[in-house]
């Protein structure tokens, strides 16, 4: 004897809500017919999969990994019901796209449009997070696909090309740097390199791209940023030089600012943009079509 799906559902609601009557009105059915239902899945499992205390519930160790199992069957059975619900329409019904700071603000307001109108029954739900945030997302089945910068680890994955997006630097306009028409790695040295703060995926192709490294002194790295339009007006103020994506600079981060942009080098680095989704997911087919839209964005 299995699981049931409804089991598995009450169990998951259970853990969000931390308690049978909460869980039971989110469930939409009595407070008997829940408590009724995870002692079937005990039964099933041979073990408790709660304590039961008056503070609420408490998951066991067999119950944590119930639920853990119990997440993923769940979401795979949500996108089975919208691929059923939607087979022969591709990107119709929900779809939920992770989307990177350093790209979502600059392609989206040209893509989302777009794909309005190639796709008007698409309803898309979008989620602005950093990249090891929404690939356990992805892996957790909380969403459909990412848009997201490599390289980056990407274990369990597979995606599709968008498009590569080339690295500028960016310098205070009255840098003596600006009288040349591109920069170097042995120019920039001794300069203050001004990145995004750490978990921010742009900050490591920043420096493995440009072949650049940051001071290892505790003190010897002052200034950080959290956004790019932060790290801009850092730059702008004299603060030090900072890299830029390509898509950003096109959009217009840099037109209010008093800095100077500058191609790094003949080999003009480059991150990759792909829109990824976990390995053997039904919605590959639409994460491609997806990319593909995006590509014309």
């Amino acid at each position: 004897m299995l699981p049931t799906i409804r089991q598995l559902h009450y169990l998951k609601l259970l853990a969000e809500h931390g308690g049978f009557g909460k869980a039971a009105e989110a469930a939409h059915v009595t407070q008997p017919t829940l408590s009724a239902g995870i002692q079937e899945l005990e039964r099933t499992l041979g073990a408790a999969v709660v304590d039961r205390a008056r503070s609420g519930v408490i998951l066991t160790a067999v119950g944590e990994e119930a639920l853990r199992r119990a997440i993923v069957i769940l979401n795979e059975a949500e996108e089975l019901v919208e691929a059923a619900k939607n087979a022969g329409q591709p990107l119709a019904g929900r779809f939920r796209l992770g989307v990177i700071p350093t790209i979502a603000p600059f392609l989206l307001p040209g893509a989302l449009p777009l794909l309005r109108s190639r796709f008007p029954r698409l309803r898309l739900f979008l989620r602005e997070d950093q990249t090891q945030r929404l690939i356990g997302q992805l892996k957790a089945g909380r969403l459909d696909a990412a848009l997201i910068a490599l390289p980056f680890d990407t274990h369990g994955l597979e995606w599709a090309h968008v498009s590569d997006d080339e690295l500028v630097a960016a310098l205070p306009s009255d840098h003596p740097l600006t009288a040349l028409d591109t920069t170097t790695a042995e120019a920039l040295e001794g300069e203050t390199l001004i990145l995004l703060e750490d978990g921010h995926c742009l900050r490591d192709h920043v420096l493995s791209a440009c072949r650049l490294s940051v001071p290892s002194g505790r003190n010897e790295e002052p200034f950080a940023a959290t956004s790019l339009p932060t790290l801009v007006q850092m730059v702008a103020s004299g603060l030090g030089v900072t890299f830029l994506p390509r898509m950003a600079v096109t959009a217009g981060l840099a037109q209010t600012a008093d800095i100077a942009i500058r191609p790094f080098g003949a080999e003009r680095p480059t991150r990759e943009i792909v829109v990824a989704w976990r390995a053997g997911s039904n919605r590959r087919a639409e994460g491609r079509l997806l990319a593909e839209a995006l590509k014309a964005a």
